[in-house]
């Protein structure tokens, strides 16, 4: 959960119970409950998910309620956790993708997050299958045509606020507003009615990393209770529907989950991540008409005001021409201006970029080709067929760096400009279900991978019975 997040929600003096101890199962007990929750998944003709903040600490975001929890330290009068990693870069964790394998078999059918870490959406759950409740601290949406907008970066505001950006629809082009709810925002019913419908229809509800204490959030998987349902909780504190649970795991999510598809016999994904950016070259000729003016600007796809994170510096060089000096960007705006003969030879500038905190590689390069005489041909790639090739490039070389062009287009005027969208491979995360699973069946050296680890869970709260409950913690009314 990001800390920006935590400081921009409303003050409110009861935020429920905090700090609430830990439990951990025996190991034979737990292997027991890792093996009965495997069997439960593989009878389930519809199993539905229910997450919390607790599948999301191994990924290096703090929880609320936990003993490091942001307001178990918040009452205690310390001061705010520190996060291991820039919130835009946190990576899924084992359980997230162990949750897109079983999507991905047709045996997980929906997932409903309270979590606003975007996680679920960037471990590749479709988002027809997923609600997230309490909204995405990367997602904008258009209040009138209802676009929506993952962007790489953080969005400035929470509680339904507009953004500086506009819907890049034309016939629309309104404000843009955030997704995130503070206390006192209900709960969209976008989210909460697929999320309602699948929880009737679940056979299974497996609840994960939450303390079931926030309504109405918390009362939605005692829905499937009514059609013979069963509900499954895995946390590592007790929760106040506990009692309702056919199971009760206490462990750390990853671990617990590792061994259930250890038990299914069913392997996790990798996590890719891919990010993208554009570049603009724009020139025009001088007053005598001997020169060409050009600039190039290396910019976020999101629109030239929003912030490109995952780049912290460049270096450009050239190719095929003399008198160029090298010069290092690491301020943005990306700025590059140039002048050049206009009979000057085609030549190619040289980005070497430097990737910021949260990157798995340090830098990599992309040539973009420059000929003043001749104007590059438009180019429009299949970005599914090109994310996969990406994918399994990365798969089998997990250093990240891979690069790829996306699109490119000229716009006409009297300044002609060249767009180019770039992909880019910045992380690789390979999860072992265990120990024993041998390298070389993953054809990767064990070193040359990044291994998430699960740390400690809890939940992620939020929100009231039509609007967020900020206290209300009988177990009969299931508040969180």
């Amino acid at each position: 959960m990001s800390l920006g997040y935590a400081e921009r929600l409303s003050f409110i003096e009861d935020v429920g119970s905090v700090g609430m101890k830990e439990h951990f199962d025996p190991p034979d007990i737990l292997q027991e409950k890792i093996k009965e929750l495997a069997s439960l998944i593989q009878q389930s003709k519809h199993l539905v998910a229910f997450t919390g903040a607790g599948i999301s600490t191994s990924c290096g975001i703090p929880d609320f309620r936990g003993p490091k929890g942001i307001w178990t330290l918040k009452r205690e009068g310390k001061a705010m956790p520190e996060a291991s990693l820039p919130f835009h870069r946190a990576m899924p964790s084992m359980t997230h993708m162990a949750l897109v394998a079983l999507e991905r078999a047709g045996i997980l059918k929906f997932v409903i997050s309270q979590n606003v870490d975007g996680l679920h959406l960037r471990s590749g759950i479709p988002r027809k299958k997923l609600a997230e409740l309490h909204g995405d601290s990367f997602m904008e949406v258009c209040p009138s045509c209802g676009a929506e907008y993952v962007r790489d970066f953080e969005i400035e505001t929470i509680g339904l606020k507009k953004t500086p950006r506009h819907c890049s629809n034309a016939p629309c082009r309104s404000r843009l507003r955030d997704t995130v709810l503070d206390w006192e925002d209900a709960l969209p019913p976008k989210e909460l009615t697929p999320a309602e419908k699948h929880c009737k229809l679940a056979d299974l509800v497996l609840c994960l990393g939450t303390s079931l204490q926030i309504t109405p959030a918390c009362n939605l998987p005692l829905k499937c209770l009514r059609g013979g349902g069963k509900i499954v909780i895995l946390n590592l504190q007790k929760t106040p529907k506990d009692k309702k649970a056919c199971l009760v795991i206490h462990g750390f999510a990853d671990k617990v989950i590792g061994g259930v598809m250890d038990e299914l016999d069913m392997r996790i994904p990798p996590f890719v991540r891919i990010d993208l950016l554009q570049t603009v070259l724009t020139k025009g000729l001088s007053l005598d008409e001997k020169f060409v003016n050009w600039n190039l600007r290396v910019e976020s796809v999101h629109g030239n005001k929003a912030p490109l994170p995952f780049v912290k510096s460049i270096e450009v060089s050239f190719s095929g021409i003399q008198n160029m000096k090298e010069v290092t960007l690491d301020k943005q705006p990306l700025n590059l201006k140039r002048r050049t003969q206009r009979n000057a030879e085609p030549f190619e500038v040289v980005l070497k970029l430097f990737f910021g905190n949260g990157c798995k590689c340090l830098s990599t390069d992309i040539k973009i080709p420059v000929d003043f005489m001749v104007s590059p041909k438009s180019f429009e790639g299949d970005q599914d067929l090109i994310f996969e090739r990406l994918r399994d490039k990365a798969k089998k070389n997990p250093f990240c760096g891979q690069t790829a062009l996306l699109q490119r287009k000229s716009i006409t005027g009297p300044m002609e400009s060249v767009v180019a969208v770039y992909a880019i491979v910045t992380n690789f995360v390979y999860f072992f279900r265990s120990a024993a699973e041998p390298a070389v069946e993953r054809n990767m050296p064990l070193s040359s991978c990044s291994i998430l680890k699960r740390n400690n869970e809890d939940e992620r709260d939020s929100k009231t019975s039509v609007k967020r409950s900020k206290g209300n913690h009988d177990d009969h009314s299931d508040g969180e």
